[in-house]
Order: structure tokens, then sequence, then C-alpha cells
């Protein structure tokens, strides 16, 4: 008969086993990362994670980082992916505020900018970019005008209906827009935000759902089919058409007056059943493999500092020296009032 110390040892080593053999029960097959439309990754670059760990990656894209956000929040009682990535600085508050994400320090976080880092570290910021105004110069030049320099001159009546925009309650690129002319603009004063949109209306502004449909569908330059030569895109945009159509220059051009600042994020999802597995995906995703294929797929800047850009973006990319940039909190305690303030003014 064993004695107690002896029977005590046993139990402690079945206990071990036990929970090791849990865990490899446990450990998932997949796991599912959400983001949204603009998403874009090499082939291989996914494959290396599972080659790492042995899990797959199921992707499952939404139409714009604002639905996709408003999807985590309605089902985060019963969440339909693990890991979301492409959550930017004017959403972050709301979820943070939701509880949306778990707590995570990644690894190679020292790697990124201070600057860039999200309060609390429910994020972890993957790429950065600036939101600006685009222009197709042919486009300008047809109609007999100059290109635009500021964001007044597509309020002045010789630039009706060049312009076109997206919807800030359902676009990311175009909250981030809203966001620079409040910044740009003010609340207060002779001519708020609230003036200039108003007189962005009168003028034939157009607005749209989404980015896809703005910069394919009605912008007249690169590759847009449209008619508009000005619209709210990247300041990397141009060195997508550089690079895409094979180009010693770019046909597209972009003005810095009311760039804004865009820090997407990645975050472990509350409810995950793979927590464990989560957070090595959002590891992954600082890794140079993934953020040196990031320039060329999704036409931003990196996180990491040690990643290398293509010499493509080192040659025609433009980094708005003074760029608009608001504190989440700040988009968080206004976003709604301003939201509701837009839509009556474009209605």
């Amino acid at each position: 008969m064993m004695n107690r110390s002896a029977l005590a040892a046993l139990f402690a080593v079945l206990t071990v086993l036990g929970a090791a053999c849990s865990s490899a029960e446990e450990a998932p097959d997949e796991i599912v990362l959400m983001t949204h439309g603009s998403f874009a990754v090499s082939e291989g670059v996914l494959e290396a994670f599972t080659s790492e760990t042995g899990v797959a990656v199921t992707v499952l894209e939404s139409a714009d980082a604002g639905t996709m956000v408003n999807q985590a929040i309605l089902t985060k009682d019963n969440p339909v992916a693990d890991v979301l990535y492409g959550i930017d600085n004017t959403f972050l508050s709301r979820a943070v505020d939701e509880a949306l994400f778990l707590a995570y320090e990644a690894a190679n976080i020292d790697l990124v900018p201070s600057t860039l880092h999200a309060a609390g570290n429910f994020a972890t910021p993957i790429d950065v970019g600036d939101v600006c105004v685009n222009l197709d110069p042919a486009g300008f030049d047809a109609l007999g005008l100059e290109a635009p320099t500021r964001l007044t001159d597509f309020a002045d009546p010789a630039y009706r209906g060049v312009f076109v925009v997206e919807d800030p309650s359902t676009s990311s690129p175009g909250l981030s827009f809203l966001l620079s002319t409040i910044a740009r603009f003010g609340e207060d004063g002779d001519y708020p935000w609230q003036a200039y949109w108003t007189d962005l209306v009168a003028n034939d502004v157009q607005i749209v759902a989404g980015w896809e449909q703005a910069y394919y569908g009605e912008f007249s330059g690169g590759s847009g089919e449209g008619e508009r030569p000005a619209v709210v895109s990247y300041a990397t945009s141009p060195v997508a058409e550089v690079y895409y159509g094979e180009l010693e220059a770019a046909p597209t051009t972009m003005i810095e007056d009311g760039c804004f600042r865009q820090i997407e994020y990645a975050g472990i999802l509350s409810g995950t059943t793979a927590e464990t597995t989560a957070q090595q995906l959002v590891d992954f995703l600082l890794t140079r493999t993934f953020q040196e294929d990031i320039p060329l797929n999704m036409f931003v800047f990196p996180a990491n500092s040690e990643a290398i850009l293509p010499d493509v973006f080192i040659e025609y990319a433009t980094v708005p020296a003074d760029p608009v940039l608001m504190d989440p909190s700040v988009i968080e305690e206004n976003r709604d009032r301003w939201l509701s303030e837009w839509a009556a003014i474009v209605r």
C-alpha cells in the first residue's frame, strides 16, 4: 500500500498529465481572423504561421472597418472569430469600451514606435497610413482647372462636382476624413466644420458607402472608372498605381492639407476559446514575415520599425509632414454627436 507521500506524488503526476492531454485536445485546428475588405496577403504568408503552429488561419472578411467593428460588437457574446485585425484609431475606444478585446502585450511590441501604441495593451498596432485627398491631374486638366491644393478649394464653386468622399458612418477612411475636417476647421469660429460640409454639399460633393466604390467606381484617376478627379483615399495610393501599372511616374497625386494619421490594430476577441493560439497569431502579425508583406498588398506602412520597405515605397510614397492626430478618447466622446450633425447636413 502506498503511503501518503507516494499517493500525493502520483496524484500530482496524474494531474499534470491530465492537463497536458486536455490542453492537447483543446488545441484548435484553425483560428479565425476577422478583418476588413481591403485585407490582402501574399500566398504562403499565413501558411508560414500554420507551419510554425500547426493551426490553419481562416480569414473572415467584412465590407469595411466600421461594419467589421459593428459585427464584432453585436456577436461579442458568441464571437465569429478569435482575432480582429484592421480596427483603427477612429473606432478603437469604442471597442475597448465594449470590452471587445483581451489585454495582451505582443512579442516585438518594443520594435513598434511608442506613438503607435494603444493604451492598456488591448490592441496591437500592425500598420500605419495617412488618409488624404487624392487627385487626378489629367482630369483637372480636362476640366480646365488647376489641381486643388487645400481642402477649402473643394468648397469653391469653380470646383463644383469634382469630389467624391466616403460615408463616415460606414467607412473608415470616410470617418478619418470627417475627423480631419473637424480638426482642420474646428467647431467654433467664422468657418467651423459644419459650414465647410454645408458648402461641400452645395458644391455637389458625392458621398458613397465605401472606399472601393469611391476609388474604383467614381474617381477618374489611376484605376478608377468614374468622372470625378478628387477622392478621399490614402497617401500611398499613388504608389499602388505605379506598382500595378508598372509605371515610371504616378498618374495620381495627393494633397497634404487635412491628411489624417490612421493606425490599424489587431486585438484578441474576448470570447475566443483559443486564447493562446490567438496570442501567437497576434505575435505573428508583428513578425517581419507578415510586416514586410504589408506594403505591396495593403499599401500602408508596417508598424515594426525593423521591417524593410520595398524600393517602390521608398521612391514614391509621400509621408505627410503634419498629419492630423486625434486622441481616440476624444473621438469616442464625440463620434456619435459628430456623425449626427454630419448626417443632418448632408441629407
